[in-house]
């Protein structure tokens, strides 16, 4: 039985059974990676899996029973109706929303897991041999993904969805080593499946390992506050990670402290600074019509000119927090229950080109692309791939990378100038609650913040 007829199938066993709300999910996918680590290819493999979930909710309490085949469905339900038996007395309500019954397909040429292993082998090989032309390599990475999925949903109420998407994922690393001083570059990128997303970037991956080693001989920056100059890679991790965790709904729920801090209509920063979160937006890795909820993707101002106006959420939290709903409910697959995640998070442009921006900075920091960072409630560390002195009005000398830290509600109030040349991310995967990597984009323009504080001697 595929999932089209086990869809129909279960749909007309959930609208039969007796619970507050049910929901289901039916999934088929298939996904390839390769993986290299120094010159040696590490790992080739190509895997594929058919399941499903049902999630109930009884008297305040949630159940949720997922599988791997296809058979049996009815005692499925009931076993989740059971158990949502055994919690319930509980706190939990969702938000209820019209039936849908709706069917999309994903806008690509070509699905990317149906290309020959050996094409995507020939093309990783010219970049690995690309990245070892450069000398003073230690080693390097790289790591190629790509999926497709089909998915079926379903509740009680009568929606029945079916949607397909794909993805392409590709991240390259290389460390350079000279007399003990270690340094390291990167580039991640992606697509809504779009396979050529990854050809032809011999040259930007050459120059990622040039920089490797250039870091090696570049100075160190004296530590203490600069104006700072974001590159929309690192602005749009800033936005994504210091802020848009932050307006995650079940995140804000279960912390009072955060429900303070977080409290719609506060300022947070200049007029001129609006952040989005939306998987309406299109074309982006975060992209989607509905999500895992049968919720419609929206377009969530989570700042609106300065002020806080909006947040993400799921059915529950909605219900919970007696707002209104984002389509922001996601799952990793069929083996999760969907909770609240971002999808495309990013500042919109402003007005200032990046020339104008630098040119009456005396002394700042030019910061691009990341390593990581961490983030714990308000306050953020983030690792700058790439940085550069800005020396009256102009890029100066390469840095060795340098940490940005803060807290991000002072941070936001210090940004002072936002680009106009937006640009996405779409190499990310975040990670929550043990669902990783989700396909999500971030982005930003270039911004300017004034008085952060940079790490250095």
């Amino acid at each position: 039985m595929n999932i089209k007829e086990a869809g129909h199938l279960l749909a007309g066993i959930i609208t039969k059974c007796e619970a507050e709300y049910i929901e289901a999910h039916l999934e088929e996918s298939e996904a390839s990676h390769l993986t290299y680590r120094g010159k040696d290819l590490e790992s080739v493999d190509k895997t594929g899996a058919v399941g499903g979930n049902v999630r109930v909710l009884v008297n305040g309490g949630w159940s949720f029973v997922s599988f791997n085949n296809l058979e049996d469905l009815e005692t499925k339900v009931k076993q989740a109706i059971e158990q949502a038996k055994f919690v319930s007395g509980g706190e939990a309500k969702i938000l209820q929303y019209p039936p849908i019954v709706d069917k999309t397909k994903a806008e690509i040429r070509q699905n990317p897991v149906n290309i020959p292993l050996k094409e995507k082998k020939q093309i990783l090989d010219e970049y690995n041999q690309v990245i070892w032309e450069v000398p003073k390599l230690q080693t390097s990475v790289i790591g190629y993904a790509d999926g497709y999925r089909k998915y079926i949903y379903m509740n009680s109420v009568g929606s029945y969805i079916e949607q397909e998407r794909a993805d392409v994922t590709l991240r390259v690393g290389a460390i350079a080593t000279e007399k003990g001083e270690v340094q390291q570059a990167g580039i991640s990128l992606g697509s809504r499946g779009e396979f050529s997303a990854i050809k032809g970037l011999h040259n930007q991956i050459r120059d990622m390992a040039q920089n490797a080693v250039k870091m090696l001989s570049a100075p160190q920056a004296k530590g203490g506050e600069y104006t700072v100059v974001l590159d929309p890679i690192l602005a749009g991790v800033f936005v994504h990670e210091a802020f848009g965790h932050l307006s995650e709904a079940d995140h804000v729920y279960e912390n009072p402290q955060l429900r303070e801090l977080m409290t719609m209509g506060k300022t947070f920063a200049g007029k001129q600074l609006n952040i989005v979160d939306g998987a309406a937006v299109p074309g982006l890795r975060g992209s989607y019509k509905y999500d895992d909820e049968g919720i419609p993707a929206q377009k969530t101002y989570l700042i609106k000119e300065g002020v806080l106006t909006g947040r993400l959420h799921s059915r529950e939290t909605a219900a919970r927090m007696k707002e209104k709903l984002s389509g922001n409910a996601r799952a990793v697959s069929y083996r999760f229950p969907p909770i609240v995640r971002m999808t495309n998070t990013y500042i919109e442009p402003g007005k200032t080109s990046f020339k104008e921006m630098i040119a009456d900075i005396k002394e700042g920091i030019y910061v691009k692309n990341w390593y990581g960072g961490t983030t714990s409630m308000e306050m953020f560390t983030f690792s700058a791939g790439e940085a550069y002195m800005i020396r009256n009005g102009q890029i100066a000398e390469m840095l060795r990378p340098v940490v940005l830290t803060g807290n991000v509600f002072s941070t936001l109030k210090n940004i002072d100038a936002i680009g106009n040349d937006l640009d996405m991310n779409e190499g990310g995967g975040c990670g929550k609650a043990g669902q990783s990597p989700l396909p999500v984009s971030n982005g930003s323009p270039h911004i300017r913040i004034q008085r952060c504080l940079i790490g250095g001697k």
